[in-house]
C-alpha cells in the first residue's frame, strides 16, 4: 500500500532541488532512511547534505503560560526587531533582573566582507521547539516569570538584530544564565537556517557549531 506525503525543502536542499515543496507517493511502511534514499535517487545533488539531515516530530502539547501567569512570547518576522519592545514585554513588578540577549549581523566571516544575512525557518515547528526551549528555562530556573523569544526571517542588515531573547526574574541570576541557554539551545535545535551574503564570491548557507547535525557522531553540548 502506498501513501502520499509532502516534503518540505529549506535552505540549501531547496537550491539543489530547485523546488520549495512536493507531493510524492512512496510505500506506506517507508522509514525515514528510505524516504530519504528516495529522495537522493530522485535529486542525486542532495547527496552532499547526506550527513546534516535530522528527522524532527512536532508537537502541539504547549500552552504559552506558566502556571504562576508567567507568558512565553514567541515571535518569527521579517520585521526589524526592538529591545526595546521586548525589553518592556518581560519587565514586571515582582521582578528585580530583566536579561537581554541582542544577536546582530557583523560585517565579516573569516576574512570575507559579509554584506547582510538571510534567515528562513519552518516556522510550525521552529515555534514548536522555541516552545520547548520555553518549558525547559522553567523547568531548570523555576523563579523565570516572563520569556520573549524573538527571529527575524528573511533578509538581515548590517548592524540590525537577527534575535532578540528577553527573560526576567526576581534575581539576575537565573535571567543571566536562562537567556544563555536559550540562545544556545535555539542554535542547536531549532530549524532556522542563515545564508552569508557576501561582497564577493557565492553566498553560503552556514550551520551553527551548537547545532545538533554540524558534527555527525558527536553529542551537543548545552549550556
Amino acid at each position: 500500500m502506498n501513501t502520499e506525503v509532502s516534503v518540505l525543502y529549506f535552505a540549501k536542499s531547496a537550491e539543489l532541488t530547485g523546488l520549495k515543496a512536493e507531493d510524492i507517493t512512496v510505500p506506506s511502511n517507508i522509514s525515514s532512511l528510505q524516504l530519504w534514499q528516495h529522495l537522493e535517487t530522485r535529486y542525486p545533488r542532495l547527496s552532499v547534505l547526506r550527513d546534516q539531515v535530522v528527522l524532527a516530530v512536532r508537537q502541539e502539547n504547549y500552552q504559552g503560560m506558566a502556571a504562576d501567569g508567567g507568558r512565553d512570547l514567541i515571535t518569527l518576522t521579517t520585521d526589524k526587531l526592538s529591545a526595546d519592545s521586548v525589553s518592556h514585554s518581560v519587565t514586571c513588578p515582582s521582578c528585580g533582573a530583566v536579561s537581554l540577549f541582542i544577536g546582530t549581523t557583523r560585517d565579516n566571516f573569516e576574512g570575507k566582507k559579509v554584506i547582510q544575512l538571510e534567515y528562513e525557518a519552518y516556522s510550525p515547528m521552529a515555534e514548536s521547539e522555541l516552545r520547548k526551549i520555553c518549558s525547559q528555562i522553567r523547568t531548570k530556573w523555576p523563579s523565570v516569570r516572563h520569556i520573549n523569544i524573538q527571529h527575524r526571517l528573511g533578509v538581515v542588515p548590517i548592524t540590525e538584530a537577527s534575535v532578540i531573547i528577553g527573560i526576567s526574574s526576581p534575581h539576575r541570576s537565573d535571567s543571566l544564565e536562562a537567556v544563555k541557554y536559550c540562545i544556545n539551545t535555539l542554535k542547536a535545535t531549532v530549524p532556522i537556517w542563515k545564508k552569508e551574503i557576501y561582497e564577493s564570491g557565492e553566498p553560503c548557507w552556514k550551520e551553527n557549531k551548537e547545532c545538533l547535525w554540524a558534527d555527525a557522531g558527536k553529542d551537543p553540548k548545552q549550556s
